[in-house]
This record gives structure tokens, C-alpha cells and sequence, in this order.
């Protein structure tokens, strides 16, 4: 694409002259000063190591806080149960509605290597507060005397949750970029390169797990055990660690040019074709407006066809001369709306699987404080929160196992690069999710029971029951996650727009936020209404509340919400995928290859076929 003459011996040192021609990337990849870049020389596993050591360090920091919270926020804050959870999960929601912002400011102005910078430098000065409002003493919220517990003052509750907030908005720039950023580093165009893009999902969330792992089990350790600062002054050290691993792989970083907000481009789109809703729509596409492929290759993007989804959209595209000229858009700018457009359902289904998913930090947590946590003869405690390990642990089994056993015997039947489609593995993960919410509503109401023979549901004593026999729910947890979360990540990358991955990315991320928000509001409405009856579900002595109905609602919740999304998966059609590339020629110019369309490979099935 249009760059100066000669600017291509930035990366050989020869412009390609004499020897063997070497061979740039075709997917449009630059470096950071705009520069065409060599295959050999940038991207592909190499930078990738960089980037997956960083996230190894830095989820090992925010779990090493998440993890754990709402027992600091009730042990050492003294919140009651409900509170607590509301906060943990409002917290959560934050941390993953931010990235949205962090997209618009990705995509439109910094682009995702230094908008992931800017959020770096936020999130560890988010830690640092964090970290110092539990060391310093007048930071620190009084110990209970007995049974009386003072409450944390306004700047004690300010500085920590002022922390906790920082580190969330810092994260709204380095969580849609970072994964972003290592799939930008394969080449969609390159068959070796794209099959290794295929792995890349699986590999980059069986690094995430074992900084979880990490977190769930030594952190969680040392916060109960030795002491806060302790517990969180290691991740914050990991975290600037992670940050400066982050920042030496950036020679070997390929990354893309921005091209500006998705949202403005969107608005217009709607906007315009509302404008014109009057105005027919040519019976031929090639009617429509759309600029010559040159005026794409030039600018590092790709032109997309016309189809007749969505068809009034395509009004946005028409050109009529009595519409106001800013009314008028190109095709291709109709279709990556339309393709934002078309995963919102999807997306939207994606918020009852996240509610499920916060409970594992918050009311399993819970239910651990409430059973005897001794390990062997000795005095060791397990932490409750650690029994979050064995979620990772599965998941670190399970990954592997789809990827190297699972997906390969599965293609000889499918014919699929992927083994099954995205949706399926995601509709898979949801089913185990109903199951894992009727498991734990099982086993819940068993531990009441278990109280009640032994006298202690007037009580908020621990029962004399191993804490593993919460297990079964953890464990079904990190198998639904093995093809839940991974699947929504990689849907929603692959499913966005050439020009619109960071905002993909983004958008799964939000599926989180509004999932932890709406169970902060379904946890806060169930106890209200069910203490207004003289019920209450959830209370602070879990002993002898009813968070077996509360679990038997999720159920419910769950099984209704699949049903909804394999009838939106069945009707599902994976976006074509373009075939056009963008090529260096060795005089230093950039050619546009013309392309047509081909149905995106991928993701062959359409629908949830394999899973019904």
C-alpha cells in the first residue's frame, strides 16, 4: 500500500535487491513507523512469546486481586454477605466494560500497541494504590475486637476502592489490544501462519490459567495466611515485570494501521440509511457506491462486496442526488456494520453464561467459609478462594485436550479446520454450564440439610464437612469454560470486521461487564424480594439461607438462555471471508491483489448442526 519509495529497506537493509526476493506479510501489516514488514523478520510465534509471557504475569496480578476480594471485602471491610458480592461483581463488570472505551481509542486515534501502553501505565498505578492501602496503617481498616467490628473510614473505603477502579480503567486499554495484538502477528493470507492462528486461542487461555493457577492457590495462600501486602505487593511486582517483558518484543512486532472509530462509521451508516429509507435500492449491486480497490490498498484496508442481508442498510450506500453528502457511504462500510450488527444476538446471550461464570468468585467462595477447610491430620487450612484452582486446573487439561486430541479426530469426520464450529463449542460450554448450576444446587442443598441435622443453621459456624465436597461444581465450572470462553473469544475476533478487531475483541470482553453487573442486580433483587416474604435466599449465616433456590433459579436462567442461543446459532451465517491481499513489490510500492469472497472456512457449519 502507498508508501514512500524505498522506505522497504527498513526491514532487509536492501530493498530487496539481489538474492532471493524476500517476502512481506499480505495481510497489511506494518511497524511502527508505517513500514511494510518481512515474514521472516517480524510476527509468527516468536513475538507471540512476548506477548503470551506478559499475560501469564499480568492475569497472575488481577487475579491475584480478584481471586480473593470478597473475602477481604467481608473479613477485613466488614461488609455483609450481599454487599460484598454486589461489589465484587460491579468491580467486574467495570473491568470488562472499560475495553469498549479502549477500542474506540485503538481504533480511531493511538491504535492498539500504544493504546495497550497508555492502560499499562494506568493499571500499575491502580495496583500501587491498592497495594499501599492495605500496607501503610492509615490505610488499613480497623481489626475486629470480638465480635464488634469498627467500620473502615471514608478514606480507608476511598483509597481502596479508588485502587480497585484505577486498575479497571487501566485495563480498558491493555485487555481488547493484548489478545488483538498476537493474532495480528499471523497472517491470514499465509496458510502455515493461519493454521498456527488457529492454535493461538487455545494456547493464549492455557497461559491465562496458569497465571490463574498462580493466584487461586500461592496468593490466595499468603493473603489469608501471611499477610495482605504480602499478597498483593507480588502481583504488582509481576505486573511491571509483565509490562517490561511486553515492551522488549516490540522489534519483533507486527501491527496494524488504524482506521478509525468503528462507532462513528456505524452511526453514519444507520443514520444515513434512515435518511434515505424512501429511496430504493438498485436491483445490481455494482450500483452502489464504493471506491476503487486502489483507494483501499493505499490505506492498508480491504473492500468488502455487497450481499442482501440486512437490506435496508444497503440504502446508506445508494447514491442520490437530492441526499445530503454526507448520507453517502461506501459498501463496504454497510457490510462492517452489518457484520457488528448481526453478533449482537449472540452477544446478548452471552450475559447469563458470564452471571454463572462471576458466581465462582463470589457465592462458591462463600459457601467455602462455611466447611471445615482442614487438608490431612495437620493444622493447614485451604483457603476458600482457592478451590478456583481446580476451575484452572480442568481447563488446563481440557485445552489440550481439545486442541491436540479432541479437534484432531473430529476433523476427519467435519472436515473442518477447527473440528467443530465456533458456535458449537460455545452452545457445548453453556450446556455444561446448566449442569455444573444444577450440581451445585444439589450439593447446596445437601450442606443445608447437613446443618440443620447438626443444630447449626441458627448458626454461622463452619460445619464439620470437608470443603471438597464443593468440588463437582468448580470442576464442571472449568469445563464449561474450556469451550465457552475460549470459543467467545475467538468468535468474536474472527467474526468482526478486517478493520474492527479490537472492538470484537472488545465486545466479548463486555458480554463479562454486563454479565457481573446484571448478577450484582439479580443477587441484590432475589435477596430483597425473598427477605420481603420472610424467605431470605441469601443472607450473611449462609447456614440457614437457601442458596440452593437461588442456584435452582440460575439453572433455570441457563437452560433457558441455550435454548435461545442454538435457535440465533441455527440461523447464524459466519461472515465471508475476503480473499483480497495486500502485496509489496520490490520497487517499494504496495499492489492490492483483487479478490472475491469465500465463505469463511473456519467456521464452515452454520450453526449449532454438529451440536443438535
Amino acid at each position: 500500500m502507498a508508501v514512500a519509495e524505498g522506505s522497504l529497506a527498513v526491514e532487509d537493509g536492501t530493498g530487496g535487491k539481489g538474492g532471493a526476493a524476500p517476502e512481506y506479510t499480505r495481510d497489511g501489516s506494518v511497524d511502527l513507523r508505517g513500514n511494510p514488514v518481512l515474514r521472516s523478520k517480524r510476527g509468527g510465534w516468536t513475538a507471540c512469546s512476548f506477548i503470551v509471557v506478559y499475560e501469564l504475569f499480568e492475569r497472575m496480578a488481577y487475579y491475584g486481586i480478584a481471586s480473593n476480594l470478597v473475602i477481604y471485602l467481608t473479613e477485613k471491610l466488614h461488609q455483609g454477605t450481599v454487599e460484598a458480592s454486589s461489589n465484587v461483581t460491579n468491580w467486574s463488570g467495570t473491568v470488562f466494560l472499560t475495553p469498549l472505551l479502549g477500542a474506540y481509542v485503538a481504533d480511531a486515534y493511538l491504535g492498539r500497541y500504544w493504546t495497550f501502553v497508555v492502560g499499562s501505565a494506568i493499571y500499575f498505578t491502580g495496583m500501587l494504590l491498592l497495594t499501599l492501602s492495605v500496607t501503610v496503617e492509615a490505610l488499613k481498616p480497623p481489626s475486629c475486637d470480638g465480635k464488634v467490628c469498627p467500620p473502615a473510614s471514608a478514606l480507608q473505603v476511598g483509597v481502596y476502592f479508588g485502587g480497585l477502579y484505577i486498575i479497571a480503567f487501566g485495563n480498558g486499554g491493555t485487555k481488547p489490544n493484548i489478545s488483538t495484538i498476537g493474532a495480528d502477528q499471523f497472517d491470514d493470507f499465509d496458510p502455515r501462519e493461519k493454521s498456527h492462528k488457529l492454535s493461538f486461542f487455545n494456547w493464549w487461555m492455557f497461559t491465562i490459567f496458569v497465571g490463574i493457577l498462580f493466584s487461586s492457590t500461592v496468593l490466595v495462600y499468603l493473603q489469608d495466611n501471611v499477610s495482605w501486602s504480602v499478597g498483593y505487593g507480588i502481583p504488582t511486582l509481576g505486573l511491571i515485570a509483565s509490562i517490561c517483558i511486553f515492551l522488549a518484543g516490540t522489534p519483533v512486532y507486527r501491527h496494524k494501521v488504524p482506521q478509525g472509530s468503528a462507532f462513528t462509521r456505524m452511526g453514519k451508516v444507520v443514520a444515513a440509511a434512515l435518511r434515505k429509507w424512501r429511496v430504493p435500492v438498485p436491483a445490481d449491486a455494482k450500483d452502489l457506491h464504493e471506491l476503487e480497490l486502489e483507494a483501499y490498498t493505499k490505506k492498508r484496508k480491504f473492500r468488502m462486496d455487497s450481499t442482501h442481508a440486512m437490506g435496508f442498510l444497503n440504502k446508506a450506500a445508494v447514491n442520490d442526488p437530492s441526499s445530503a453528502k454526507w448520507s453517502l457511504c461506501t459498501v463496504t462500510q454497510v457490510e462492517e456494520t452489518k457484520q457488528i450488527v448481526k453478533l449482537i444476538p449472540i452477544l446478548v446471550t452471552m450475559f447469563v453464561p458470564c452471571t454463572l461464570i462471576a458466581q465462582t468468585n463470589t457465592l462458591f467462595v462463600k459457601q467455602g467459609t462455611t466447611m471445615d477447610r482442614h487438608m490431612g491430620p495437620g493444622t493447614f487450612q485451604i483457603p476458600p478462594a482457592s478451590l478456583g484452582a481446580f476451575v484452572t486446573l480442568t481447563m488446563l487439561i481440557a485445552v489440550p485436550l481439545y486442541d491436540r486430541v479432541f479437534v484432531k479426530a473430529v476433523q476427519r469426520y467435519t472436515k473442518n479446520p477447527r473440528g467443530i464450529s465456533i458456535l458449537t463449542r460455545m452452545g457445548i460450554g453453556l450446556a455444561v454450564q446448566v449442569l455444573t448450576m444444577a450440581t451445585a444446587s444439589v450439593i447446596e442443598s445437601r450442606r443445608l440439610s447437613y446443618a440443620r441435622s447438626h443444630g447449626l443453621d441458627a448458626t454461622d459456624a463452619p460445619l464439620p464437612l470437608t470443603i471438597f465436597v464443593l468440588l463437582p461444581q468448580f470442576v464442571l465450572m472449568g469445563l464449561a469454560d474450556a469451550f465457552l470462553v475460549v470459543g467467545k473469544i475467538e468468535f468474536f475476533y474472527d467474526q468482526a470486521p478486517e478493520s474492527m478487531k479490537s472492538l470484537g475483541t472488545a465486545l466479548s470482553l463486555t458480554a463479562y461487564g454486563v454479565g457481573n453487573v446484571f448478577s450484582s442486580f439479580l443477587l441484590s433483587l432475589v435477596s430483597r424480594v425473598t427477605r420481603e416474604r420472610g424467605n431470605p435466599w441469601v443472607t450473611n449465616n449462609l447456614n440457614a439461607s437457601h442458596l440452593d433456590y437461588y442456584y435452582a433459579f440460575l439453572t433455570v436462567l441457563a437452560a433457558a438462555n441455550l435454548v435461545v442461543f442454538v435457535a440465533l446459532a441455527r440461523r447464524y451465517r459466519y461472515r465471508v471471508e475476503s480473499t483480497e491481499t495486500i502485496d509489496v513489490d520490490m520497487d517499494g510500492r504496495e499492489e492490492g491483489a483483487a479478490g472475491g469472497r469465500r465463505e469463511d472456512s473456519l467456521g464452515a457449519n452454520s450453526g449449532l448442526t454438529d451440536l443438535i
